[in-house]
């Protein structure tokens, strides 16, 4: 591992002058679960890691039925799943947050690192996206606001530029008799990384019938995508074979996904299909049982 510099600094402002100084051979180091891992085995070649665990905006996380969630770049996700309130209103998040790594992984792994890592195959970006999640970029040109649907722009890159770092990522109020889920299928038991994954969110009306839904598929695609023509085969149905064989056959049909030694290309469109229809499934129980 070539030799590289550590700052720390306390400031938003400081951190944004340090990563514009350095430019692309600066990095952000948050929970450092993934970077420190490619710095060690020479897949990123930096000369500087600038830590912002001492920076207060970083760390607030807020919940309130009337604004939404608030959650830090560097809130780590034992936060966000041990807080009950964001369990009960983002349950599809929840359930990919959990999926982050084991106990001692998800003290240090935080929702920010895991959006900026831009993997395809992330667990909490299908998630972030079903919930309409935006992300709050600062910069030296200032602070900006983009859907966290188009922060990644492919394996390893997001629309972060030079000096630019994630600030916190928003949700909005989830809408009544709304609720997700999240699946993943893994060759292990155990922390293993997604072969596909799939989150639902869904609303529901008194009648059971879905009124709105967000259908995100991972791992299927250089990107996590939000896929609306399976989101069509829900809306205006309820759960009934109909809507589940058409949002299986909208699930497939937008896959991309690669071959490699975890999956083939015919085998994860296949389950990217199956998850979809489990997601949605559980999405319109957990729902239906908040009314």
């Amino acid at each position: 591992m070539n030799p590289f510099d550590y700052a720390a600094p306390p400031t938003l402002a400081e951190a944004v002058r340090l990563l514009a100084d350095r430019g692309e051979r600066a990095r952000v180091l948050a929970g450092g679960t993934d970077i420190l891992v490619q710095v060690r085995e020479g897949r990123r070649d930096v000369e500087l890691l600038v830590d912002v665990k001492n920076i207060p905006e970083l760390n607030e996380l807020t919940w309130e039925a009337s604004s939404g969630l608030r959650i830090g770049a560097a809130v780590p996700c034992s936060r966000i799943s041990e807080h009950a309130g964001i369990a009960r209103a983002y349950p599809g998040l929840v359930d990919a947050v959990s999926l982050v790594g084991g106990v001692q992984i998800q003290s240090r792994a935080c929702l920010g690192g895991n959006l900026c890592n831009a993997s395809p195959a992330a667990d909490t970006v299908p998630a972030l996206i079903a919930h309409e999640a935006s992300a709050v970029i600062d910069g030296p040109q200032g602070r900006r606001e983009v859907s966290v649907a188009s922060f990644c722009v492919g394996p390893g890159r997001t629309v972060l530029g030079r000096g630019e770092l994630l600030v916190r990522l928003h949700l909005p109020p989830p809408k009544p008799h709304s609720a997700g889920r999240y699946l993943r299928f893994i060759p292990r038991n155990e922390m293993d990384i997604a072969v596909v994954g799939a989150a639902v969110n869904v609303t529901l009306d008194a009648a059971g019938v879905c009124t709105d839904a967000r259908v995100v598929l991972g791992a299927v695609a250089p990107t996590a995508i939000l896929v609306p023509e399976a989101a069509d085969a829900l809306i205006g149905n309820r759960l009934d074979e109909a809507a589940l064989a058409a949002l299986d056959a909208a699930a497939r049909a937008a896959c991309r996904p690669i071959d490699d030694k975890r999956g083939t290309i015919a085998y994860r469109t296949k389950v990217a299909g199956v998850l979809a229809r489990r997601a949605a499934a559980i999405a319109f129980e957990r729902a239906g049982e908040r009314k």
